[in-house]
């Protein structure tokens, strides 16, 4: 049997030990694409809490026709 304990070893430690280069570039972030992906979050759950209350409210009174008649 081979020894790839060894390998992996090396492997993983070499992995911290590389100076490379594009993970230390510093990233910027749009704001106006975060603030629109918040505006349509918020537009999405409005209109789920809508049609949860339509549809709430359309089986209330179709059980209260059904149970009253």
């Amino acid at each position: 049997m081979k020894n790839n304990g060894i390998n992996i070893k090396t492997k993983l430690i070499s992995k911290y030990l590389s100076k490379d280069l594009s993970q230390n570039l510093h990233r910027s972030t749009n704001i106006n694409v975060l603030l629109n992906r918040v505006k349509n979050n918020q537009k999405n759950e409005k209109r789920k809490k809508l049609y949860f209350s339509f549809s709430v409210s359309a089986g209330l009174i179709l059980f209260a026709i059904v149970i009253f008649n």
